[in-house]
């Protein structure tokens, strides 16, 4: 009887001694343990319904509305042009590939479609007024073998002719220059635009593409790096403004802006790298873009 009497005793206190340990192993394991963050999930300010995009793929390959609007699970798309989520950007990345019948480069770009039921034959004149806004950023991008990042042009205004005109002029399709070009160019936005390299060209001279020269550019004296900065451009009957995060702008109301106003236009926003570096490549981040007409 004692034995068992101790046997028990012994049995209570080593029972005592595994309970308070487990207890003190779990107060340690709460008080160690990391709360777990809540992530915020943010989606880009983009409606795509007035816009198609051209990727750096087949002939090219175009995708317009309503399939662009699903870009987050279209197959086709997701590999060039899908959501950040915690950036709230739309991403656009390229490569060089396959190109435009009009150049040599590859892009991943949206292209203004004022009626997408026409498909891009109807679109605007500086007389008729155009403002386009985007917030964006350079995300990331190669660099080339003198160590200097390659440029991409990452908003446009591109010329169209008129059936009329691309007729009158024997044209093979509606194609009409850039007025104006918006690079990132190592850490910086530079503007380039057109200049008529004869002013005494007549209506019908002025409609050919290689009646155009460019530019000597402007380069915006703020740095962006691979910051968030927004662009706003302004057009009206013979003047183009481009204005750099609401403080800096370059104004373009010269005889050369006047003389294009024979043409059609329509706005273009993304990613169109400037390279054929086997290894080049470019994701530009867009996390606002908006367009408006009078």
């Amino acid at each position: 009887m004692l034995k068992t009497g101790i046997y028990i005793i012994l049995w209570s206190l080593l029972l005592t001694v595994t309970l308070v340990s487990c207890q003190d192993s779990v107060e340690d394991t709460i008080e160690f343990t990391e709360p777990v963050e809540e992530v915020n999930y943010k989606l880009p300010k983009i409606d795509l319904s007035n816009w198609k995009v051209t990727l750096p793929i087949g002939n090219p390959t175009e995708v317009l509305p309503p399939e662009i609007l699903d870009y987050a699970t279209n197959k086709t798309l997701r590999p060039f042009m899908y959501n950040d989520s915690i950036e709230g950007a739309i991403v656009f990345y390229t490569y060089p590939a396959a190109s435009t019948a009009n150049s040599t480069y590859s892009r991943t770009e949206l292209r203004e479609l004022m009626n997408p039921e026409d498909k891009g034959k109807t679109n605007w004149t500086f007389t008729d007024g155009a403002y386009m806004k985007g917030t964006l950023a350079m995300s990331d991008i190669s660099k080339d073998d003198e160590g200097d990042y390659h440029r991409a042009i990452i908003m446009q205004i591109h010329g169209r002719l008129t059936d009329e005109q691309r007729d009158l002029i024997g044209a093979k399709d509606n194609n009409a220059p850039p007025i104006l070009k918006i690079y990132w160019t190592n850490g910086a936005v530079r503007v380039k635009t057109k200049v008529l390299k004869d002013l005494d060209d007549s209506y019908e001279e002025l409609l050919h593409t290689d009646a155009w020269g460019d530019d000597d550019g402007f380069t915006f004296s703020e740095l962006v790096g691979f910051g968030k900065f927004t662009l706003e451009v302004k057009v009206s009957e013979g003047r183009m403004e481009v204005v750099l995060n609401g403080k800096e702008s370059v104004v373009y109301d010269d005889i050369h802006i006047q003389k294009w106003g024979v043409f059609d236009n329509y706005f273009k926003a993304g990613n169109y790298l400037i390279s054929h570096d086997q290894d080049a490549f470019s994701k530009v981040n867009y996390y606002e873009l908006e367009v408006e007409h009078e």
